[in-house]
């Protein structure tokens, strides 16, 4: 599985990247990839017009906000 964390780095985008680092780790799930896109252009060219985003294999699932943990776990247990 492969989890996308979209933004520039501000801290809206640190503390989404620190909850889907803590919820990887709870569901103990070694099988994630995280990657991090900080390039704007590359951002808008997948129809992020509001960061942080949170994309699972690919596929924008969140944008404009941190999501809860619960979220999260509910994204990547699927």
């Amino acid at each position: 599985m492969k989890v996308e964390i979209l933004g520039k780095g501000c801290e809206k985008c640190r503390m989404l990247e620190k909850r889907v680092k803590e919820v990887i780790k709870e569901l103990g799930r070694e099988d994630v990839e995280i990657v991090e896109v900080k390039d704007v252009v590359k951002i808008m060219k997948r129809g992020v017009m509001i960061t942080p985003a949170l994309a699972v294999d690919g596929e924008i699932k969140i944008a404009g906000r941190v999501p809860s943990k619960e979220e999260i776990k509910g994204l990547l247990k699927k």
